[in-house]
Parts: C-alpha cells; structure tokens; sequence
C-alpha cells in the first residue's frame, strides 16, 4: 500500500471519527421532535437503502450467504446498538452515553476469552480494572439522583454492539472473503425491521418535521450511516487494524467536548472522573494493539 494511499486513508478515518462523535449530539437534537424508535427505524432502513445502492454502484457481489447469522448480527449491530443508543439519549446526556457506549471494546476482550480463545494478557488486565472503575464512576449507583435507565440502556447497547463484534470475527474466519459492504447492507436492512415494527406498535409523541429534525436525519441517513460505513471499511482496507482502532478512543472524546460546547453538558466531578479513567484505558488498549499489529507484520516481513 503507498505512503500516499495511507494517508488518505488516515485523513478519511479523522474525519470519519469527527462525525460519528458529533452525532451523538445530532441525534440528542433531534429527540425533541421525534420518537427514539421512530428515528432509529427511519435512520436504519433509508440507510440500508443507501449502502445497497453502492453495492449496485460498485459492482459488488450482492449475494446473501449465511442468512441466519447475518440476521442475528443484524439484531445486535443495529437493533440494539441503536435502538439502545438513542433510547438512552432521551434522558441522558450525549457525552455520558457515547462513553458509556464506547467502553465496547472492553466487552469484547472479556467475551473474546470464552468464545474466540483470545485471553487477557498483562496490561489488558490494567486497562480493564480502568474500564471497570470508570464505568463504576459514571453510572454512580449509590446515587438516585443520577439517571440510571439511560446509563443502563447505553451499557446494553455497547455489549450488544460487542456481541455484534465477536459474532462478525466468527463469521470472517468462516467466510473470509466475503464483501464487508454487502454484509454491512444486509444485516442493518435485517435490523431496521424491529425497529420499525417497534416504532409501529409502540405508543409515540407526535413527531414535528421542523428543519432541526430534517437535517438530524439527513446527516444521519447520509454521513453518519451511508457514507460513514463505506469510509470505515475504505480506511480499514488501507490502514493497520491497530491504527484503525485508535478511531474507538477520538469518537466519545468529541463527543464529550462537542456536548459540554454545544449543550451546556458540563461533567460531574464523578463522571469525570469516570470518563478521563476510560480515556486512559481505551488509549491503552489502541496502542497495545498497534504494537501487536507491528509484531505480527515484522514477522510476515522476515518470511
């Protein structure tokens, strides 16, 4: 790959970061005006819509292979990472649940051991007590005056989302040459149907279509989903998995600072706390993965 390439490659990936950070406050301006399910049914479906057309546009293969696991990661991946996400969103802040969120890869590492094999090893161990200490922090049990359904909503929809993960490595080493973006296509279209069938059934306000709402949805259809998945998978086909995950740890810091600028969201002494000790851990675990990452292709170099 050129130098060139890469580069690109990086610059997409921060720009890419930037808008999945900011969304969350996008998706926190647009719950006023519209129903969590509502807008996550909306938001899925003409999404999934708009990643089919560029696999027509792109000439890639469309076809459906492994039905009933593509089904499932789409009720994780999008069913309920979304659905969890922007049912936290109505009562809590965007900053305090993209973190809460965003301690995904966490999940993962412990769910990785079981299920892949892959066990924790030295400072993993240190990053985790980290994760585990600032979630403690930010979720803040012993206080009832903090508000416990949203940090618990935001919770599930990071393990679901991690589910979604190990689920999807399970299948790339069964499949492993199959087209990310149709997959990506198929399994948000297989995970918007619950969403829209909640969104039909479920008791709802009034959704009003003022432009707030408007452009919520369209940056949402368009550059947070559509155009966002086909610039992950561009950088993550050009650049060091490593590299790539560093995306993980930028995405809830500009979330934060995006919410505490433009909402007047301003941390808690606890959740802040909480927040800057995930920061760390996230940090931590980006950068052992890039050392690991180098390993592994200084070995291949000297085959």
């Amino acid at each position: 790959m050129s130098q060139k390439s890469s580069l690109r490659a990086l610059i997409a990936l921060l720009i890419l970061s930037f808008v999945w950070g900011y969304n969350w406050v996008v998706m926190k301006l647009a719950l006023p005006f519209i129903d969590a399910m509502q807008f996550s049914a909306i938001r899925t479906f003409f999404a999934s819509m708009m990643l089919f057309s560029f696999v027509l546009i792109l000439k890639k293969p469309l076809k459906l292979s492994q039905p009933g696991k593509t089904l499932l990661l789409g009720l994780l991946q999008t069913t309920g990472f979304v659905g969890f996400s922007v049912a936290a969103l109505v009562q809590g802040g965007a900053g305090k649940v993209a973190v809460l969120v965003f301690i995904m890869p966490f999940w993962v590492l412990i769910m990785a051991w079981p299920v892949l094999g892959e066990k924790l090893q030295g400072t993993q161990w240190l990053a985790l007590l980290l994760a585990v200490v600032g979630l403690v922090s930010i979720v803040a049990p012993w206080d009832f005056h903090c508000n416990l359904r949203s940090s618990i909503l935001a919770v599930l929809a990071g393990l679901s989302w991690a589910l979604a993960v190990i689920l999807a490595k399970k299948m790339h080493h069964q499949e492993p040459h199959r087209d990310l973006l149709a997959l990506t296509a198929w399994q948000m279209l297989f995970g918007s149907m619950p969403l829209i069938v909640l969104a039909l059934l479920l008791p709802a306000k009034p959704t009003v279509w003022s432009g707030t709402l408007v452009a919520a949805t369209t940056f949402n259809i368009i550059f947070a989903n559509g155009l966002g998945w086909v610039v992950w998978l561009y950088a993550l086909q050009r650049l060091p998995a490593g590299v790539a995950s560093m995306n993980s740890l930028l995405i809830p810091v500009i979330a934060v600072l995006a919410a505490w600028a433009q909402l007047g969201e301003t941390p808690s002494f606890n959740e802040g706390v909480g927040m800057m000790l995930i920061a760390i851990a996230l940090a931590m675990i980006a950068v052992l993965g890039m050392r690991r990452h180098e390993v592994v292709d200084s070995a291949m170099g000297q085959d």
